[in-house]
């Protein structure tokens, strides 16, 4: 792998944006991580792990704990049934997740599915892979014809080469949650071209507004050909734990434990009794966290359309996409290093999170800040020089 296949993906973006918060005093509403951690009992219990002499290496597939806890996990909320022995791999977050999936399942010259905006690893780990990635674009507009991700859209980027389908819903960076007509219209897309289906799910109790997270897994015909990714990060507020597990049919876990062995092989022995005592006792506290992001992501989207900053809605996650085109900026990173001088606040440019220009003109911003950080945001962009 060479730094030139690499040109183009996103990751840059995040330092560059983050280097200008940090040199120029800005609000930093870029980058997507909480600024107040999670349940404080789950850190006892890692420290319990810890004091206890759980420092050594865990199993590659993970703690049995954890395993039998992430399978009991999908069969209480999606009646999910998965053996945890065979069925459940921990990864080192949901991004090994997506690494080790792409690895094992695409081979040089394979064509992958991606929906644009992605996920900034996507389109790495398919280059890492040596396949090639086919974009279709989300649209933003609930009431598009055929839905957001229409099948005409999907018929358009498959070939005979295409193998795998990476999906996440809820989704980053639009906050789109897909419905069940959607996720109907993609199962039977991935049923009829024999598509595998890797679905990132780590938004998974984030939705907003009684909005039900549906995995595709639960349609018919379609857990025996989808890897489901997820992990405690975002759930529980504890994003640099990086403590995430692949639940599927045998044939795909194993085949993603077997390119997983070679990255980190097993990670977080001692945060992987917490993450399962999560599990198994605070189901309760995403459901108080995603009601308390929707009235951060209400204060934010309220304030940017007080503005005159065009804003949609999310249906989930920790953003919310503006389009800044009325504003006069053709090109939103243009705008966004323009952000920080003309007013404070930094934002992140969705145009390299997309193969076409369909995202040239919209910007990300983040509500999982707290309260007064996202008034101090606000408040600097109405006083701010918005306009080109």
């Amino acid at each position: 792998m060479t730094a030139q296949r690499l040109q183009g993906i996103p990751p840059t973006i995040f330092s560059e944006m983050s280097a200008l918060a940090a040199a120029t005093g800005a609000v930093n509403l870029g980058q997507g991580f909480p600024d107040v951690d999670g349940p404080p009992e789950i850190i006892k219990e890692a420290v319990a792990a810890l004091e206890s002499g759980r420092n050594q290496y865990a199993p590659g597939p993970g703690i049995p704990a954890l395993r039998e806890a992430v399978a009991a996990h999908q069969a209480r909320h999606y009646d999910l049934t998965f053996d945890p022995a065979r069925e459940v791999v921990v990864t080192t977050g949901a991004t090994e997740g997506i690494a080790a999936a792409v690895l094992a399942l695409v081979d040089p010259g394979d064509e992958v599915i991606l929906v644009e905006p992605y996920y900034d690893s996507y389109p790495a780990m398919v280059q890492f892979a040596g396949g090639v990635r086919r974009p279709v674009t989300l649209s933003l507009d609930a009431s598009a014809p055929g839905g957001r991700l229409p099948r005409e859209a999907l018929e358009a980027a498959v070939s005979s080469k295409t193998k795998v389908l990476l999906l996440n819903s809820p989704h980053n960076p639009t906050g789109t949650v897909l419905t069940r007509e959607e996720l109907e219209t993609v199962a039977a897309f991935a049923r009829d071209h024999d598509l595998t289906v890797v679905s990132d799910e780590v938004y998974e109790h984030l939705t907003f507004d009684e909005t039900p997270h549906i995995p595709i897994a639960t349609l018919p015909g379609m857990r025996e050909r989808t890897l489901t990714l997820s992990s405690i990060g975002k759930s529980f507020s504890f994003t640099g734990w990086k403590v995430g597990w692949a639940t599927g049919p045998e044939h795909l876990t194993q085949a993603l434990m077997a390119a997983k062995q070679w990255l980190t092989f097993t990670s977080g022995a001692p945060l992987q009794p917490a993450a399962a005592y999560a599990l198994e006792h605070l189901d309760r506290w995403p459901k108080e966290l995603a009601l308390d992001l929707q009235g951060r992501r209400d204060l934010l989207c309220d304030g940017l359309k007080a503005i005159g900053l065009d804003v949609t809605i999310p249906e989930g996650t920790y953003f919310a996409v503006s389009d800044v085109e009325d504003l006069g900026w053709t090109d939103s990173l243009e705008f966004c290093r323009a952000l920080p001088d003309r007013a404070g606040v930094v934002a992140i440019p969705l145009q390299g999170f997309y193969d076409t220009k369909a995202g040239k003109h919209l910007v990300r911003w983040t509500f999982t800040k707290q309260r007064d950080v996202i008034e101090e945001a606000l408040e600097r962009l109405g006083n701010g020089r918005l306009v080109r």
